[in-house]
Order: C-alpha cells, then sequence, then structure tokens
C-alpha cells in the first residue's frame, strides 16, 4: 500500500482531530479544515486546542507507533511566565512530578535552555499577554516522551506557567518558514 505523509503547522485553536460527533465540539475547528485529507489519515501524536505548530499525519499505524515511542525527540518552544532561573531549567532536565491520569508522574530526562533571542515565529492569532504583566521568558524543551499536556506541567510544576506554546521540530523534520495553517504532502517521514 502506497501512504500518504503531510506536515502541517497546526494553528492555534485548532483540535488535532479531522471531526467530532460531541455536541461540546460542534463549534470546533478541526485538522479537516485546513485541507482535504485522504481517507485513513491519523495524526502522529497531538497538539492541544491552544497548542500550535508541527504535526505530522500519515495513513501509516506502524510509523505513527514508532513516532510516538520514545526513540524519536520532540522539541516545543514555550513562552513561559517570569524570568526562569537556572535552578528551574535544571530540574525540568532531571524531571519533575506532574499529574498524569489521576496519578503522579515524574518526567523523563529532557534538554531544556532558555532561548537567547525570541524565536522568529509568526504572530498568534490570538494574542498573548503584554508585557506590563511583567517578563516572560522562552524555552527550548525536548523531549521523547508526550504525556497529556506534558509540557504545560512540567513548567507550571517549577513555577513559570506556559503562556504560548509551539512544537518547532518532530526528530529531522522541522517546521522551518512553514506559515500558519500550511500543509505539505511529504514523500517520506523518516530519513
Amino acid at each position: 500500500m502506497n501512504h500518504k505523509h503531510f506536515i502541517i503547522y497546526k494553528p492555534y485553536g485548532y483540535l488535532s482531530q479531522f471531526y467530532s460527533n460531541s455536541k461540546q465540539q460542534r463549534n470546533k475547528l478541526f485538522l479537516g479544515d485546513l485541507y482535504d485529507f485522504p481517507e485513513g489519515i491519523m495524526p502522529i501524536g497531538r497538539l492541544d486546542e491552544k497548542s500550535e505548530g508541527l504535526l505530522l499525519l500519515t495513513t501509516d499505524g506502524k510509523l505513527s507507533d514508532y513516532i510516538n515511542s520514545q526513540k524519536v525527540e520532540k522539541e516545543y518552544y514555550a513562552l513561559v511566565d517570569g524570568t526562569v532561573s537556572n535552578e528551574a531549567i535544571e530540574q525540568l532536565q532531571m524531571g519533575v512530578e506532574i499529574g498524569f491520569d489521576g496519578k503522579k508522574y515524574k518526567t523523563k530526562l529532557c534538554k531544556v535552555f532558555k532561548l537567547d533571542r525570541d524565536p522568529n515565529l509568526p504572530e498568534r492569532s490570538k494574542k498573548i499577554r503584554d508585557a506590563r504583566h511583567g517578563p516572560t521568558t522562552w524555552l527550548s524543551i525536548t523531549l521523547r516522551e508526550g504525556k497529556f499536556r506534558q509540557v504545560r506541567k512540567m513548567t507550571s510544576a517549577v513555577g513559570y506557567p506556559t503562556l504560548r506554546l509551539v512544537r518547532v521540530r518532530v526528530g529531522a523534520i522541522g517546521l522551518d518558514n512553514m506559515r500558519v495553517g500550511e500543509v505539505d504532502e511529504v514523500n517520506k517521514l523518516l530519513p
């Protein structure tokens, strides 16, 4: 079977699914609103409604399982509230305790560092609070796992809530110069 693969820049405010039968989600925005995807397409991992950035889609379930496994890195840029301390960065790197499925979970080792300058990202459709509310810090956080709302829970656990979250890389695939809402069909997702 010839599988189909897509790279998209998921906009803020979209759900990482194609439709919903839920009455509560009737007025939500879905991936299918961006492009006419083929039957059998699935997102590889998810980004919550308030997150944006790189999302891979495929019709290949085995490939999806592999990328979702802990073998492939996922890098996020997180704009957090406050000036992040070196101690908080070390805590994030070593793993912090978050709630997951009603239980406590300690995150695995990961790479975390402060970005020297604001990343070159498109403006977000919904305004983030302005600078009068105090300082903010951009972090790069690279994980090999992906629990529900993990990055947001991690930054909150060390005292710096996430204001904006953008996935910028999965494995060797980066957002590069994609525009918000852009959909690119590709021949393969892994080298």
